[in-house]
């Protein structure tokens, strides 16, 4: 008897709307989620500002940070892809993918499908190759990349946290 692999859930990207500021801010305010992105939730005020940025990535790129969403219309959480924020380290200019759930979402496929889908949407776009930044730790985000089929490529000591992290790099 053989076993089909489980099949990738049903996920929905939109555009954040000013209701997903709230919807982010309650998601990742989980010490666990943000482990690998500070460690302690953020402030409100971030969720702000990050969901703005993605509006006017999606109105002049044709891609963002997405909502993520079930089948039920529950955020739970991001993914997407947006420039490169930083210019002092990094894949400076480069276009970087990234997801970023709750932690009632994750080990579900969510992840993978949602990035799966993210990767459709920059090639249709016109991206021609995405990176990842993922903290070295962090075997979830790292087992996504590599079910992506990305290839890790560099490692960074990110400036802030000094912790390692790694590149991966995908052509589309």
């Amino acid at each position: 008897m053989s076993l089909a692999p489980p099949a990738a859930p049903s996920v929905h990207l939109r555009v954040p709307t000013d209701e997903d500021t709230l919807a982010w801010h309650r998601v990742f305010d989980d010490p666990e989620v943000m482990e690998f992105h500070g460690g302690r939730p953020a402030e409100y005020s971030v969720y702000e500002e990050l969901t703005a940025r993605q509006r006017r990535h999606d109105a002049e790129l044709g891609y963002c940070l997405w909502t993520l969403t079930d089948d039920t219309g529950q955020v739970l959480g991001f993914t997407g892809a947006q420039p490169w924020p930083h210019t002092s380290f990094g894949p400076v200019g480069a276009t970087e993918i990234g997801w970023r759930l709750g932690r009632a979402a994750w080990g579900r496929g969510y992840a993978t499908a949602a990035a799966r889908a993210t990767l459709e949407r920059v090639r249709a776009a016109g991206v021609t190759e995405v990176v990842a930044m993922i903290n070295a730790r962090n075997e979830r985000s790292l087992a996504v990349a590599r079910r992506l089929g990305m290839r890790r490529a560099e490692t960074y000591t990110t400036p802030v946290t000094k912790q390692e992290a790694h590149c991966f790099r995908l052509e589309l």
